[in-house]
């Protein structure tokens, strides 16, 4: 059974920074790359960032650009987000995802697995 797991969300004033973090087990990890993605109240799932296999390749949509910092430790199954200069827009639930695919710009449809979520509140 696979299960990703979400960890390190909380309230954090504006400016300041957390550290997410996202276990996996049940699956074959170097097989995946992983992804953050957010959903705030109200508004539509939206991707934060994503990491290749090896994790020699990211990506992140401008939003989040220079702030945000995706990583992996393929010893530990475990993917991390370490997020910066955090704004009161970045307000949501935070969840990790793993996608077994290809493409080069993967939807969030696209992705096999995803965790439960953590919250993420920055005070302004």
């Amino acid at each position: 059974q696979v299960q990703l797991v979400e960890s390190g969300g909380g309230l954090v004033q504006a400016g300041g920074s957390l550290r997410l973090s996202c276990a996996a087990s049940g699956l074959t990890f170097t097989n995946y790359a992983m992804g953050w993605f957010r959903q705030a109240p109200g508004k539509e799932r939206e991707f934060v960032a994503r990491i290749s296999r090896s994790g020699s390749i990211t990506y992140y949509p401008d939003s989040v650009k220079g702030r945000f910092t995706i990583s992996r430790d393929n010893a530990k199954n475990t993917v991390y987000l370490q997020m910066n200069s955090l704004k009161p827009e970045d307000t949501a639930v935070y969840y990790c995802a793993a996608y077994s695919g290809y493409k080069v710009r993967p939807t969030q449809y696209d992705y096999d697995y995803w965790g439960q979520g953590t919250q993420v509140t920055v005070s302004s």
